[in-house]
């Protein structure tokens, strides 16, 4: 997949956060954080233009230090495709009141849009000079986009605007613990779904090299929303082609909508989202697209959903549209609709990593080495085992443009209690880009770790394993290094 980034993997890991501060066995704290949103025009080699999105989920370390993962993507130009996923450090200062100075640096990989990323490594410095108003701020960004291994220096000035939240979550000693819930915590998403389904694209529609498309674009990806009534809605998509040999292709999508039930618990709805995609040969211009979408969903248990969709996508400055249906399996989460449920903490770490791959397979025929900049999240089902969703691109190996999109189960047990401890787990989803040989998209990856647990502060995994696509000749072995925090949420 081009680049199920960041985004989307901190979405999962917010929409599990934990609860408000009435808690009962639990403790319960709260970290100031901010969404945070970048527009900037950069200038690409030739002097060619390309407008350029970010956005950022970033918590207060201290008063002044922010860090989280971003991701940033192309919205005009004709690089429609163009992501990268990483991670912000920023820091800011009042120089007087209601006007703040902030500096930080983005690190990330990425690429696609046919750009000359090299590698894919982006590096990002800023420096800003911000409105503080109440709820978020407002200013403008003097920034330097730079790949070092690529072909890609520029200097701008854009936009930028944050969002205040917070997010709340428990230490790791009240996993097993009670809350009484009357509040969302994290970014408060009500519900969390993984998605399949195809695209299939209108008469005479080609792709970038003039061949019309005949069958279907298989995807699948991940959905969060977070209701403002009992009826409607926000919330962000993310999704990546994994079959019909549109390997790369991503989207990132923010969405509104509405539903009513019609029989029991059974609703239906509409909906309406805007965002970015592009890659995999698709006619997607600069990269902005539309979507609407009808569905109906029907609860499987308390907990569990399934709901099928079906609509229309649209890239208003380019040639591809097609007509899409989905099958959704959701959860319903820390729902607002509940309040004062008595409900048990359990474990989540989130995790930043450095992934290897020593021979990953291109379509040219040869063999090299990949390097990746991931983040993951893991959330307990049982004490022995867990739910991941990570995200990961390429940074190194003349792969830019290279990611890597990933959920799936996994089992742990303590080797010596509150130290060494080692996991193990089993993966699906869609990787592409890059010229690896990723044919549809789809892959699969098993890896088994070794960890060390730093008095529940922090905790370092080593892992190796195997990836490997379904039907191209990508199959490598992989090493992962892995550093998590551990924190502690609310279930339902």
């Amino acid at each position: 997949m081009k680049k199920l980034s960041l985004l989307a993997s901190a979405l999962l890991a917010s929409a599990y956060a934990c609860a408000d501060d009435t808690n009962t066995n639990a403790d319960v704290q709260k970290a100031d954080s901010e969404i945070r949103f970048t527009a900037e025009r950069i200038t690409l080699p030739g002097n060619e233009g390309m407008g350029m999105l970010g956005g950022n989920y970033l918590i207060n370390i201290n008063k002044n230090i922010q860090f989280g993962p971003a991701v940033y993507g192309a919205v005009t130009g004709k690089r429609g495709g163009f992501f990268t996923g990483g991670a912000e450090l920023s820091g800011r200062y009042e120089v007087m009141p209601k006007v703040l100075a902030q500096a930080g640096v983005y690190v990330g990989g990425g690429g696609g849009g046919v750009a000359m990323v090299g590698g894919g490594l982006m590096v990002r410095p800023h420096a800003d000079l911000l409105y503080k108003f109440d709820g978020g701020t407002a200013g403008v960004s003097v920034s330097q986009v730079r790949f070092p291994n690529g072909f890609i220096k520029s200097n701008q000035v854009g936009l930028v605007m944050s969002l205040d939240t917070n997010f709340r979550y428990s230490p790791v000693s009240s996993i097993g613990k009670m809350l009484n819930i009357d509040d969302r915590g994290g970014m408060g998403f009500d519900r969390i779904a993984v998605t399949a389904g195809a695209y299939k694209p209108a008469s005479g529609v080609a792709d970038l090299g003039g061949v019309p498309y005949t069958g279907k674009i298989g995807y699948a990806g991940f959905r969060s929303d977070r209701f403002i009534s009992e009826q409607v809605y926000w919330g962000i998509e993310a999704g990546a082609a994994a079959k019909g040999g549109a390997d790369g292709y991503a989207e990132v999508l923010g969405t509104v909508g509405a539903e009513t039930p019609v029989f029991g618990d059974v609703k239906v709805g509409a909906r309406a989202a805007l965002g970015l995609g592009g890659g995999g040969k698709l006619t997607v211009g600069g990269g902005s697209l539309g979507k609407v979408a009808v569905y109906a969903s029907a609860p499987l248990t308390k907990d569990v959903f399934v709901a099928l969709e079906g609509g229309m996508l649209r890239f208003p400055d380019g040639q591809f549209k097609a007509k899409f249906a989905t099958v959704q399996l959701g959860v319903e989460l820390d729902t607002h609709r509940e309040r004062g449920e008595a409900r048990t903490v359990r474990g989540m770490e989130w995790g930043f990593s450095g992934a290897y791959y020593p021979k990953a397979k291109r379509y040219t025929g040869t063999e090299e080495g990949v390097k990746l900049v991931g983040f993951k999240i893991d959330r307990d089902i049982t004490a022995n085992t867990y739910f991941s969703a990570q995200a990961h691109s390429a940074y190194d190996g003349k792969a830019g443009g290279f990611s890597v999109g990933l959920a799936g189960l996994g089992v742990k047990t303590d080797i010596r209690p509150n130290s060494f401890f080692a996991t193990a787990e089993v993966l699906s989803g869609a990787a592409g880009g890059g010229g690896i040989s990723s044919k549809g998209g789809a892959i699969v990856q098993g890896v088994a770790y070794a960890g060390y647990d730093f008095n529940s502060k922090a905790r370092l995994k080593l892992g190796v394993g195997r990836v490997k696509s379904l039907k191209g000749e990508f199959n490598s072995n992989i090493f992962d290094v892995t550093l998590t925090v551990p924190i502690g949420v609310a279930s339902r």
